[in-house]
């Protein structure tokens, strides 16, 4: 190919952080219209890479390339102006403001001295036809699902005039038909002359939609296939040297013994909608629980009430035979309860804190991290050390901040901290987020051995195939209340989805 039938050409990009070398004279190139993957391991060097080519970050070294001729980027703003957009991981929405507000936020129409929102919104729905993407512009981003929010991130960056557009893990929370509708609006844009690019852990996915792939690994560019010249194994062994790990029990290790029992469990949201409907399980010992829904149906608001965070309006939660439905967060702890948060920025991480800091949160009164009242530096390191080795987190040292490590590794350091403090009872909200197959493989290994050996785990997740192969009982959240009970040894991820999603809910009750 010429110059001028590349979309974007990264040459020889280098890029380093304090004792890490991100990216390793990388190179890219991505057709004109294309849908081109980038896959590989945590820290890989892909999400730096990404914000080199969105202007986050600036290069060390090398060369970026637009429709053939050679730009530099000091900013987003730079980026947007020569039609790349990029919609992160983490969506970046505003729940109180409608679709529209969203959308047009930081780049506001006006018509003199007034914001012209007639104009802002006859364009949203001409962008929504045209690319196959319906909004409501006055909706409330609050009410919306996952799917549909990810439908507001990638309007917010074609009203801005993207061509080229760049998605990170753009499917790590959707259920298999959320997936369906994304490819669909992919091809769509596609077939209006977008270029996509995106990075994925999901390596069927990416077969399945891609016109090329690129793999990294430590910081280097090591192949660029098409898919239909490898499978998803062979695309894992590029990545990370092994086969592509599975999710699967083969034996029950339930005991009679029930760790937590959750009856009645109620709570309402502060405008008065009911969050957590009449929720009632067990979990014992030795025994994974998990629960499937799509996002926004009660998920989080149970976890929090389960932990203390939020009070329970009607309930209880009982703990090894003890009630503790009025006890504190800080007292649960103690009591046993781990917990991966499902958010590892907002809830599980100091980013600007080390790791060592980091290990302690949540078990900060308890050894090694506190003797005599005060905080022991010497055991918070050794047990941050002993969580590095064990979790394979990828750092020069426990001192560094969490903020330098990719996000899977900052995924590892959480997992790693909860899973060494022993706990009676591990509430694992989406542990596997946005991480390699090999750390995926890890932490799952992690997850069987823990309940082989007694533990009881409430297992949250949007990886279907993760909640079918760990679960010993599957359970389905939807509009607050547990809407189905499902054997995983028979469930399909497609017949899961759709009780999910409420198309069966009515049939399974």
């Amino acid at each position: 190919m010429t110059d001028s039938d590349q979309a974007i050409q990264l040459i020889d990009i280098t890029k380093t952080y304090p004792g890490v070398l991100a990216n390793d004279d990388v190179n890219l190139s991505v057709g004109l219209g294309d849908i081109h993957a980038i896959v590989g391991e945590n820290g890989a060097g892909k999400s730096t890479l990404m914000n080199i080519l969105y202007g986050m970050q600036s290069p060390d070294s090398g060369t970026i390339k637009v429709r053939g001729v050679e730009d530099v980027f000091h900013s987003p703003k730079d980026a947007i102006a020569q039609g790349i957009g990029m919609v992160h991981q983490h969506f970046m929405l505003a729940d109180n403001l409608t679709v529209l507000e969203n959308i047009i936020l930081g780049d506001e129409p006006t018509k003199g001295l007034a914001l012209n929102y007639s104009f802002a919104k006859d364009k949203i729905n001409t962008l929504a036809e045209q690319y196959g993407m319906p909004l409501d512009p006055d909706a409330m981003v609050e009410f919306l699902t996952i799917g549909q929010r990810q439908r507001v991130e990638i309007m917010k960056v074609l009203y801005r005039g993207a061509t080229i557009l760049i998605l990170d893990e753009p499917t790590a929370v959707l259920v298999p038909q959320e997936v369906d509708d994304l490819f669909d609006s992919l091809k769509e844009l596609q077939a209006e002359g977008v270029t996509i690019i995106f990075i994925s852990h999901k390596l069927d996915e990416v077969l399945s939609v891609s016109d090329a792939i690129t793999v990294m690994r430590g910081g280097k560019t090591v192949a660029s296939v098409v898919p239909s010249d490898v499978t998803a194994h062979q695309l894992a062994e590029l990545m990370v040297g092994s086969e592509l790990p599975t999710p699967e029990t083969s034996e029950s290790t339930v005991t009679d013994i029930v760790e937590l029992s959750v009856s009645g469990l109620t709570n309402y949201h502060s405008d008065g909608r009911i969050a957590v409907d009449n929720v009632s399980f067990e979990i014992h010992q030795g025994e994974i629980v998990g629960i499937a829904g799509v996002d926004g149906n009660g998920q989080s608001e149970l976890v929090d009430t389960i932990m203390g965070v939020r009070d329970a309006a009607a309930g209880e939660v009982v703990l090894s035979g003890v009630d503790i439905t009025t006890d504190g967060t800080k007292d649960r702890r103690e009591d046993g309860i781990g917990i991966i948060p499902g958010d590892r920025h907002r809830q599980g991480l100091l980013l600007d804190s080390s790791l060592w800091e980091n290990a302690m949160l949540g078990h900060q009164t308890q050894p090694p991290f506190e003797k005599h009242g005060f905080v022991d530096k010497k055991g918070a390191k050794r047990r941050t050390t002993d969580i590095v080795e064990r979790f394979d987190v990828r750092t020069p040292n426990v001192d560094v901040p969490a903020a330098a490590l990719s996000g899977g590794n900052q995924q590892k350091l959480i997992v790693g901290k909860e899973m060494m403090a022993s706990p009676k009872v591990l509430i694992a909200s989406h542990p596997t987020r946005g991480i390699d197959v090999g750390a995926q493989a890890a932490i799952w290994k992690e997850l069987r051995d823990a309940r082989a050996g007694g533990l009881a785990v409430l297992l949250i997740s949007a990886d279907l195939e993760e909640l079918i192969g760990l679960s010993d009982t599957l359970l389905v959240m939807f509009d607050g209340a547990i809407a189905a009970e499902l054997e995983p040894a028979s469930v399909t991820p497609k017949t899961l989805g759709s009780h999910m999603t409420g198309v069966k809910v009515e049939e399974a009750s």
